[in-house]
């Protein structure tokens, strides 16, 4: 299955350009607001997962954040993002894994950020395994933020069926070690003139 993903995301990847995918968004403001609403101080570690082609690493690097990891399952778009990265790249561990599958440090992040692959995942040992990652990867107090499609966003994104989420469903599949402090509803334009329901939620790691 993995290599299967990979084949269908770096197809996307090599494709299509960065502005002319659904999720696009030239800054991912309200996740970076999040960040550095639970992380101010820029030497704390950073893992971006699913990163795509997103910017969200470069506007980390413009305000300091020295430690970031940045990973998704195409080398396409990370290859992508590394190079517009320019000479700030050495700051960044690049990444090419399933988040399924990869073997990550243990208590190492203390921020975890996912825009839009959890909703990704309908085979519930997928949603276990990925959750395993995160419970072992992060440190106590750190903090997850996961975006997802809400109850009334799309059924499917880029041929491939997604999960839909409220705040309450999407803390139950992390269970009782995350604190829920906060969600939020989003509606996000694409580049084609349709909106799609996003839904973000913040934990921390207890």
């Amino acid at each position: 299955m993995s290599e299967n993903l990979k084949a269908h995301w770096d197809n996307v990847y090599q494709t299509k350009a960065p502005d002319s995918v659904s999720w696009y968004l030239p800054h991912l403001e309200r996740s970076i607001d999040l960040i550095q609403r639970v992380a101010p101080n820029p030497a704390c570690s950073v893992i971006d997962v699913g990163s795509g082609e997103s910017t969200l690493v470069n506007d980390l690097l413009a305000r300091g954040y020295r430690d970031i990891t940045v990973l998704d399952i195409s080398m396409t778009a990370i290859h992508f993002a590394w190079e517009r990265t320019g000479a700030l790249a050495q700051h960044v561990t690049w990444m090419v894994a399933d988040i399924t599958k990869v073997a990550l440090p243990t208590q190492r992040f203390d921020i975890w950020h996912d825009r839009a692959v959890f909703h990704f995942l309908t085979d519930p040992a997928a949603r276990a395994a990925y959750v395993e990652r995160v419970a072992q990867s992060m440190k106590v107090g750190g903090h997850v933020i996961v975006a997802t499609f809400g109850p009334e966003g799309p059924t499917k994104c880029s041929g491939l069926d997604v999960v839909r989420y409220d705040a309450d469903s999407l803390h139950e599949q992390f269970g009782r070690r995350f604190e829920l402090l906060d969600s939020a509803i989003e509606t996000h334009h694409t580049p084609f003139g349709t909106t799609q329901q996003f839904l973000y939620c913040l934990c921390r790691v207890e």
